[in-house]
Formats: C-alpha cells, sequence, structure tokens
C-alpha cells in the first residue's frame, strides 16, 4: 500500500533542505562550470542540493530509484523512481535573479504520483499527490478560469541548447505576442507551471525539457484542474522533449497555435 502523507512529508523535508543549501550560496560568489556548451551552467549548489536531497530520500527509502539533473539514473526499474532538479533555474540562480526552485517528483510504476516545487527565496511551497489536490504551503490552490487567448497571460523558456529550437520557439513566441495579453520568460520550467497551477500564469510551453524540470509540476497543474501535453498529442510522456501546460480552458487553443507552427 502506498503510504501518501509519508512519501509527501520526505519529499518535503528533501526539498527543504536543498533550498537552505541554495540560500546560502544566494548572493554570494559562486564556483560555476557549464555542462554541455556556454550556456548550460552548474554550480556547487546544483551539486550540494542534489546531494542533499538523495541522502534525505534515501535515508527513508533506500530500494527507491533515482534520476536526476546531476546524478543521473539509479535503480530505474525501481516501482518508484524521484525525478530530481536540484535547482531548476540555475541561470537565473548563477546571476542572484531570484527565479528559481528545487523540483522533486516520483513515478510509481512508470506514472507521474507527486511533485513537490520548492521556492526558497519567496518561501513558497507547492505540492501534489494523486487524488489529493494540490497546495502552496497550507492553502489550496486551482487554475485560473480565463478561457479566451486575449485575455490571458502566458509563459514560456527559451533551451541552452539553441541549435534550431531557438528559432522554432521564437515562432511561438512572435504568434502568442499577438494573440495573449501578454507574454514572459521567467526562466524556471517547474515553478512557471506551479504559476499556472495556483493561477498567476494562464498557460506555458516550452522545448527541448528533460524529466526533472516538469515531472513535480505536471502532478500540480493536474491536481489544481489544469492539463498538460506534448506537441502533436494530447497525451503527455515526460520524456518526450516539449510541454503545453494550461488551466484547461486554453489547452486547445494553445496546441491550435503550436500544431499551427510546427516544422
Amino acid at each position: 500500500m502506498i503510504d501518501t502523507e509519508k512519501l509527501l512529508s520526505v519529499a518535503k523535508e528533501a526539498a527543504l533542505e536543498a533550498g537552505e543549501i541554495q540560500l546560502a550560496y544566494f548572493g554570494k560568489k559562486k564556483e560555476i562550470s557549464h555542462k554541455f556548451n556556454q550556456f548550460d551552467l552548474v554550480t556547487n549548489a546544483d551539486k550540494l542540493a542534489e546531494e542533499k536531497i538523495l541522502s534525505v530520500i534515501k535515508g527513508h527509502f533506500p530500494e527507491h530509484g533515482f534520476l536526476g539533473e546531476e546524478s543521473g539514473s539509479y535503480k530505474s526499474e525501481a516501482d518508484y523512481v524521484w525525478v530530481i532538479d536540484p535547482i531548476d533555474g540555475t541561470t537565473n540562480y548563477a546571476h542572484n535573479f531570484p527565479h528559481f526552485a528545487v523540483s522533486i517528483g516520483l513515478l510509481y510504476q512508470g506514472r507521474i504520483y507527486l511533485g513537490v516545487v520548492f521556492d526558497a527565496f519567496k518561501n513558497e511551497m507547492f505540492w501534489a499527490a494523486e487524488g489529493a489536490g494540490a497546495y502552496m504551503n497550507a492553502d489550496n490552490i486551482s487554475v485560473s478560469n480565463i478561457d479566451s487567448l486575449n485575455k490571458s497571460l502566458l509563459a514560456t523558456g527559451f533551451p541552452v541548447n539553441r541549435d534550431g529550437i531557438l528559432e522554432e520557439n521564437i515562432r511561438y513566441f512572435t504568434k502568442f505576442l499577438y494573440e495573449a495579453q501578454a507574454v514572459r520568460r521567467p526562466g524556471s520550467a517547474s515553478l512557471d507551471m506551479c504559476y499556472v497551477a495556483c493561477g498567476r500564469l494562464d498557460g506555458f510551453w516550452e522545448l527541448n525539457l528533460a524529466p526533472w524540470d516538469i515531472t513535480a509540476a505536471a502532478c500540480i497543474i493536474r491536481e489544481a484542474g489544469g492539463e498538460v501535453s506534448n506537441f502533436g498529442t494530447d497525451n503527455f510522456d515526460i520524456y518526450v522533449k516539449n510541454i503545453i501546460a494550461t488551466n484547461g480552458l486554453l489547452q486547445g487553443k494553445m496546441t491550435e497555435i503550436i500544431e499551427s507552427l510546427m516544422p
């Protein structure tokens, strides 16, 4: 039997401890290196935060698997697999721009089961579990009721891997600039998606994402009454590197525009 309360408690504990590491290094000189190109940053805080998350979860659930941005895959065949981004929004973090988060999602037998996204700077913890609703701290949250694009506030992100993808998203970005009330580009996919979940944003799309960017927040959006899908389909797979996430009322409208512009 799944002990949802304990799983959530451990995920929150891990997120809080990782958030403390983020804040300890925020605003201070950091060790910054590059992973795949000059735009793909990683800091010493990313590594320390992921180590802390893994330590906390392994201490309670040593049999569980992991998929982490910095540590890679471990026991990926396990029934329970934690999907972890220690700092979603590393470029923001490296520049001391206060929009970043800890993202901890959990897959159970391959399906998204729970998610915790913690903004340590604002002390806002978004969390949800399958069938249990969505919350920010102790308050229940839900998506907006905006049903027209011209009244909507949308967001997107631009990938660190820019070859071809940057140009593709500029097409979507330009179109939505004309169709929506406004478009933002905050720089943390998990946090931006949580803003959809709590009604601060009405829709979000992005390309070239990894599972650790979106797993936790996808659970939170669904439990808040929203929808998530990949481009060109009503289904959602965390291993497909794109996402459309909305309040549900805009899902079809955003999907139609994106599909009309897809290469």
